[in-house]
């Protein structure tokens, strides 16, 4: 497609470096720069996560690992009876 741009100077050289550097035509150059462009994703803003009171725990987190492995224990005795 044939047509008319009018770049403005910071566009005019980005194009122009690619045309130094890749040894492209001003076409090519200009595709590529409008590709490379159009290619990236959009910017998210930064989003920021803060800490909430989630209130006293329920259960005494010294014994947490305890707690857990006795609760896999039951859970495999649950299994072992199923198969029966």
């Amino acid at each position: 497609m044939r047509t008319t741009v009018t770049l403005d100077p910071d566009s005019d050289a980005i194009v122009r470096r690619l045309m130094r550097e890749r040894k492209l035509t001003f076409k090519q150059a200009l595709n590529a720069a409008i590709r490379a462009g159009a290619a990236k994703p959009p910017e998210t803003p930064v989003q920021y996560t803060f800490p909430k009171n989630m209130g006293p725990p329920l259960v005494d987190l010294d014994k947490a690992s305890h707690i857990a492995a006795q609760l896999e224990d039951e859970e495999i005795i649950r299994k072992l009876r199923l198969r029966k």
